[in-house]
């Protein structure tokens, strides 16, 4: 039971500390399960990451899943499930009864434009940590290139790019193992 709690606590806390959505957790999540309670490694979250962002539903949600499901089966995955939407579902509640009333205040537009401008930079972080890791060599530069254009000239799903990067890694790995 207590491993539970923990788990609810951990994936609650990271939901209560994300204001800009999904992609918005990657940095708190990453420092929460990897670093600070080492849960994972870095490739098994950089996976996870890929994987919930091609599987229906909000990246970090389906990143909670996954851990939770890996820690303590399918019942660890509902409790981080739970822990991580959480504090969203208290949160957005009372500001529902609240935003009409306020939304046209000064100081409250001023405040939501501080707060993208800290979510892009929490996001950058987290793009830069995993950009690192990921690209190693000139195979998985050339697959970053041409994934990075295909993302901004066409309009295409997520997993399109996942599919096909996938395929690209494999036969590029081939033709370097040829070579050698």
């Amino acid at each position: 039971m207590k491993k539970y709690w923990e788990l609810f606590i951990t994936f609650a806390k990271v939901g209560v500390m994300t204001f800009g959505g999904g992609m918005a957790m990657l940095p708190i999540l990453q420092r929460e399960i990897m670093e600070n309670k080492g849960w994972v490694t870095e490739d098994e979250l950089t996976d996870y990451f890929a994987i919930g962002q091609c599987t229906p539903g909000i990246i970090a949600v389906n990143t909670a899943t996954f851990v939770g499901q890996k820690l303590c089966g399918a019942l660890g995955g509902i409790v981080a499930t739970l822990g991580v939407v959480f504090p969203s579902l208290i949160i957005i509640t009372i500001l529902a009864g609240l935003i009409n009333n306020f939304s046209d205040l000064a100081w409250v537009q001023n405040a939501f434009a501080g707060i993208q401008v800290c979510v892009c930079v929490l996001i950058l972080n987290a793009v830069v940590k995993l950009l690192k890791k990921s690209v190693v060599d000139k195979r998985t530069l050339v697959i970053f290139l041409l994934v990075l254009a295909g993302g901004y000239a066409l309009n295409v799903s997520p997993v399109v790019f996942v599919v096909l990067s996938a395929l690209a890694g494999i036969v590029l790995k081939q033709l370097e193992v040829k070579k050698a």
